[in-house]
């Protein structure tokens, strides 16, 4: 029945149309990433443009794209947060592909987007909590990476 649900959720294709996104695992998680970064960004319903520049600087250096690709990176992105009913599906995405380490690192990119304003609200803080659990992140791991940021950030 979810699997119905599902699909008729999704757009339609056209016959052999292929989704590059479900056949193509790097980018696959590249989106994924995308999205935990955005998900940062939204949290307190205000995304400055700092914030943005931040999330596609930060994908540009973890995963070495072009700015052109980059851009593209995002918008799927952001077509893929809209679209989506929550955020497991990317967690796990990230869990399949990221190491622990590589996870923790990017915690600690949600968290920097978080302190870029200098505040920390609520809702921010409930995301940064939800996507550690998500992605099977330790509290201590979750307290590093808010720790570390936000020097980095001052």
């Amino acid at each position: 029945m979810f699997e119905l649900i599902r699909k008729v959720m999704e757009s339609p294709r056209k016959k052999g149309e292929e989704n590059k996104e479900n056949s193509d695992p790097q980018l696959k998680t590249h989106i994924a990433a995308g999205v935990l970064l955005l998900e940062a960004a939204h949290a307190d319903n205000q995304c400055t443009e700092e914030e943005m520049e931040h999330v596609v600087a930060t994908l540009r250096s973890k995963f070495n794209l072009t700015p052109e690709y980059a851009e593209e990176l995002i918008q799927m992105a952001h077509t893929a947060r809209d679209n989506a009913m929550d955020l497991w599906q990317f967690t796990n995405q990230v869990n399949q592909q990221f190491s622990a380490e590589e996870k923790v690192a990017i915690l600690e990119d949600v968290w920097r987007i978080i302190h870029l304003d200098g505040q920390l609200d609520k809702h921010e803080d409930y995301i940064a909590r939800k996507l550690a659990n998500l992605l099977h992140l330790s509290h201590k791991q979750f307290i590093d990476a808010k720790i570390k940021a936000r020097q980095q950030v001052q």
